[in-house]
């Protein structure tokens, strides 16, 4: 036995601290989930009320905070936590189990006696997983038919707007596989999986190999889902989210969150500045939404799909693919792939890139600036290159501009690539990387027991209420550093 031998010269009793239920306090008491509370107790009705309702939520609520991966670990902690099963609002008188009765001979006697069994320990009266089962049930059901949990985060994120007028200002998409709780084989009896709304997706990367300069590719396989998240870049806090089948399109979902997200809450596409996501998001059709229909300057990835060029003798893959900006005359001003803009000195051949002098929004146009004129250099070639475009620079030097409207909405976006203010927005993005550690490591989704889509919708949207709930509760508490933490105890007041 590892006995004590020598005191401590105080008490942590004596201590004031805090208690790790208050993380949550936090997301209980900023949870906007009186509609689902009243809608489950009017599901239960008059049937028996030996597990309040409001006790069996908290308590979901609970194991998602503290990290439960199973409802029996759950339960686990609820039969030992006296303290968190008063928190969550159960009954914690002890309770004894009835004795139970027996018909034993007496020996000295020869009669037959009833004997009461001795008494068993006090115990604290827990539901069982049967009673959250059907308590789950009813959940899922309202998620599915009534999408209370996605109106519950609706709420959450305008109430985060409301405390943080900056909120979602930078915004940013992801996609993460989930695996189900399934490998996905069928049944040779029936020809299905063990999770009928799961399918095969497969994720694709290809890249050149630093050292070698040999193109890799590599695939992943998983089956299960793909979980689509916009989130705020700047506070690393999510915003919206949606499950479907793993080989689900990430370019359809996201233009449908776009479009949903900002819908139901007008005044986040009217706030958002800024919207990033990386190259497998590159489309001219996201680009256009976000800036045509919301005013949002799209920041994603360029995609290196000029083909035609490479196939062309004398190809040199060092070297970048350019394209003549205005292919219908002789000019000197091309393009690559990825929107940079350059001009070819018609005296001496060399390419320069051209001075970036902002977007125009009056007219929808990038302006650019000769490089010899916007950097005080000489050029032999500058007048023949104004002829060449039919201008009159009178000193200034050729100025171009590029429709983004008229031009390929892919490659062309107010914030040129590779611009310092483009490299900031995109460089925001690594924050729903961190999102989806957190969802993985934090909320278990790496390793679950969760099959069909509902479920899973389902789970993932008490994640993410309980991680906004949290943020929302530190906010307002004055601890806006600490928004982001999901398992750090809550700090003291000043």
């Amino acid at each position: 036995m590892a006995a004590i031998i020598k005191p401590y010269l105080f008490s942590w009793n004596d201590v004031e601290a805090r208690s790790d239920l208050d993380r949550f306090y936090l997301v209980r008491d900023n949870l906007p989930d009186e509609k689902i509370v009243m809608e489950l107790e009017d599901r239960r009705g008059k049937g028996r009320d030996e597990f309040p309702v409001r006790a069996m939520w908290n308590a979901i609520i609970a194991g998602i905070v503290f990290q439960h991966e199973s409802i029996e670990s759950l339960i686990r902690e609820l039969s030992r936590n006296p303290a968190l099963l008063e928190a969550c609002g159960f009954d914690i008188l002890p309770r004894h189990k009835k004795p139970v009765a027996e018909l034993k001979r007496n020996e000295e006697t020869g009669q037959m006696e009833i004997v009461l069994s001795e008494a068993e320990d006090a115990y604290y009266y827990v539901p069982d997983s049967w009673n959250f089962s059907r308590f789950l049930k009813n959940v899922i059901e309202l998620e599915e038919n009534q999408g209370m949990i996605t109106d519950m985060i609706r709420q959450l994120r305008e109430a985060l707007m409301e405390a943080l007028p900056d909120f979602g200002r930078h915004l940013g998409y992801d996609g993460k596989p989930i695996n189900s709780y399934s490998t996905g084989h069928k049944n040779r009896d029936t020809g299905n999986t063990s999770d009928i709304d799961a399918d095969w997706g497969k994720h694709e990367t290809k890249g050149i190999d630093s050292k070698t300069g040999k193109p890799w590719t590599k695939i992943k396989s998983w089956f299960g889902y793909g979980l689509h998240l916009i989130a705020d870049t700047q506070y690393e806090i999510p915003v919206a989210a949606h499950v479907t089948p793993a080989s689900g399109s990430e370019q359809t979902e996201l233009r449908s969150m776009i479009k949903e997200t900002f819908e139901e809450t007008p005044e986040l596409g009217e706030r958002c500045d800024d919207f990033a996501a990386d190259r497998g998001l590159d489309s001219g059709k996201t680009k256009a939404l976000l800036l045509d229909q919301y005013g949002i300057r799209p920041v994603i990835d360029i995609r290196e799909l000029w083909r035609e060029e490479k196939s062309e003798p004398g190809y040199d893959p060092e070297k970048p693919i350019t394209r003549t900006l205005y292919p219908d005359r002789v000019d000197t001003i091309v393009y690559t792939e990825k929107g940079s803009v350059h001009c070819i000195c018609p005296a001496t051949g060399e390419q320069r890139d051209m001075a970036f002098y902002g977007f125009e929004a009056d007219r929808n146009t990038l302006k650019y600036r000769c490089p010899a004129a916007a950097y005080g250099f000489e050029c032999k070639g500058c007048g023949e290159c104004s002829a060449l475009g039919n201008v009159n620079s009178q000193g200034y030097g050729r100025v171009v501009r590029i429709n983004i409207t008229k031009g390929d909405r892919r490659i062309f976006t107010p914030i040129p690539f590779g611009s310092p203010s483009w490299n900031r927005a995109y460089n925001r993005r690594s924050s729903l990387e961190r999102i989806n550690g957190r969802l993985d490591n934090d909320f278990g989704f790496e390793k679950h027991y969760i099959r069909g889509k509902a479920k899973m919708q389902t789970r993932v949207g008490l994640a993410t209420a309980v991680m906004m709930a949290m943020a929302l509760g530190h906010v307002r508490a004055g601890r806006i550093k600490q928004m982001r933490s999901l398992v750090r105890p809550v700090a003291l007041a000043a």
